[in-house]
């Protein structure tokens, strides 16, 4: 016992009992306890995990009979290649020490690892649950790939066999601008450089100096669970699912998968088979276009074909043209061989209508008399009534005029017999132009008259010929008649009809 507090005795007391204080004795054990575990490695599964601003990771190593707390310091947790996870079972390497302030001891872990693959396993599995709840492997948003992409974007070592299998593909298949974006593809650098290559991607200029990729590949050769780790990383599955670009993830052979493969919109079993999905082949491509172009032709063929064959049976089903015009043909020749007679039938009626009509001299002098007697009669009537009114209205006015002025009186009155003469001028102008009207209109008429009637006709070579008072249409009313009277233009001819 007193070897192991060499370094603190104290006075004797009393009962010969070493006395130590309370620094003394926590130093001691502190050197004890680092002196004899200065480089351990335990076994544990993780339990309280404790991230304070500080940045420092505080947890708990524990099995089924004993807890161990544990720190890792901020600048060694940056660096670590695995996550720590609670549940997780680990073997973790570092030193025990103690914390006086606390009377407590505690490792201070400068690495931390999975104990084994079934361990990564199950903490793969852990988070792929965590990530699939919340809703980042989802089918629904998944993107369609391009069919031809312009440009594709490559994220992966420059350095190794990935890229020139990929870029030879390519050039095979269907040549295409490629963008490389160089990340270590495993280690502690993987995560970080792969999540930001895909952002960046994403933040370029469609059309710029560096123009950004219509299709993302994330590629990587095989490897073990280990060396693919960091495609597991959270943060590449989270910049994976909110790629706006499409991304095609090809990381290891066909049997390796990673949680970048539910992320992304297409899954690849190997970078070669990711540039196969990125483009069609080039020569393919254009057999299927000469093949559709030849499809097409034929089609059209066929259905020229088709519709000229369709159209010399409907034009055999339709009637000749002759047969088409034959009855109208022949109603326009049955109504060509009636038009003169028609004609003169329509013309003879026409002249013994005009013969017929209201402008005989009798009829229109008639009509003027009648035109004059109601003139007549108008004028008669207008002298009496106006003198009437002009009595009527000098009684009015002597009646209104009774109690007034003679002068006044004798003024209205003026007034009123300028207005009455003025009056009665007007009536005569306007009852001389409507005389004037009509005179000039039965004037027109007697004129039409003479310009329709027959004498007019006669002028032009026409005769007509008279039986008494019977007007001679034909030769069998000439015949019978005993005396005939032939008017010309220029008076009648008396005849004896020679039967």
């Amino acid at each position: 016992m007193m070897d192991l507090f060499d370094d603190g005795p104290a006075e004797p007391s009393a009962d010969n009992t070493p006395e130590f204080s309370v620094s003394e004795i926590s130093g001691a054990v502190k050197k004890t306890i680092e002196g004899g575990f200065a480089h351990i490695r335990v076994r544990g599964e993780l339990g309280r995990i404790s991230r304070p601003a500080s940045g420092h990771i505080y947890l708990d190593l524990k099995d089924d009979r004993a807890v161990l707390s544990g720190i890792i310091w901020k600048g060694r947790a940056a660096g670590l290649a695995h996550r720590p996870e609670e549940g997780m079972e680990v073997i973790a390497t570092g030193k025990l020490t103690t914390f006086p302030g606390q009377s407590k001891y505690q490792m201070i872990i400068e690495d931390i690892a999975p104990a084994g693959a079934g361990a990564l396993m199950a903490m793969l599995e852990k988070r792929r649950a965590q990530l699939a709840g919340e809703g980042l492997f989802d089918t629904a948003r998944k993107k369609p790939l391009p069919y031809l992409p312009e440009i594709i974007g490559v994220v992966t070592s420059p350095s190794g066999a990935v890229i020139r299998d990929i870029l030879h593909r390519l050039r095979d298949r269907f040549p295409r601008k490629v963008l490389v974006w160089p990340v270590a593809v495993q280690g502690q650098k993987c995560a970080a450089e792969v999540a930001a290559a895909i952002a960046g991607f994403n933040r370029l200029t469609p059309g710029g100096a560096l123009p950004r990729p219509d299709l993302i590949i994330v590629a990587r050769g095989g490897g073990s669970l280990e060396d693919l780790w960091g495609f597991n990383e959270e943060i590449v599955v989270r910049a994976a699912a909110a790629s706006d670009i499409p991304l095609i993830s090809a990381v290891g052979h066909e049997t390796d998968t990673t949680l970048i493969d539910f992320a992304a919109d297409r899954r690849a079993p190997t970078p070669t088979a990711a540039a196969e999905l990125a483009v069609p082949v080039r020569i393919e491509l254009m057999a299927l276009i000469d093949q559709q172009g030849a499809r097409l032709v034929r089609a059209l063929s066929n259905n020229l074909q088709i519709r000229r064959q369709r159209l010399r049976d409907l034009a055999r089903a339709l009637p000749q043209v002759e047969t088409l015009v034959d009855g109208p043909r022949q109603r326009l020749d049955y109504l060509s061989d009636r038009l003169p007679a028609a004609l003169r039938q329509a013309a003879a009626q026409k002249r013994l209508q005009l013969s017929d009509a209201a402008l005989r001299p009798a009829i229109l002098q008639r009509r003027l008399a009648e035109d004059r007697r109601r003139l007549t009669a108008l004028s008669d009537r207008l002298a009496p009534a106006l003198q009437r009114r002009t009595r009527d209205a000098g009684l009015a006015l002597d009646r209104a005029g009774r109690g007034l002025r003679a002068d006044l009186v004798q003024a209205r009155l003026d007034r009123q017999g300028e207005r009455l003469a003025m009056l009665l001028r007007r009536l005569s102008d306007r009852a001389t132009r409507q005389q004037a009207e009509r005179t000039a209109r039965l004037a027109a008429l007697d004129r039409l008259r003479e310009t329709l009637g027959y004498m007019e006709t006669l002028k032009r070579g026409y005769a007509v010929v008279r039986a008494g008072d019977l007007l001679v249409t034909d030769q069998a009313t000439a015949a019978k008649a005993d005396h005939l009277e032939i008017q010309f233009a220029d008076g009648r001819v008396a005849v004896r009809s020679g039967r």
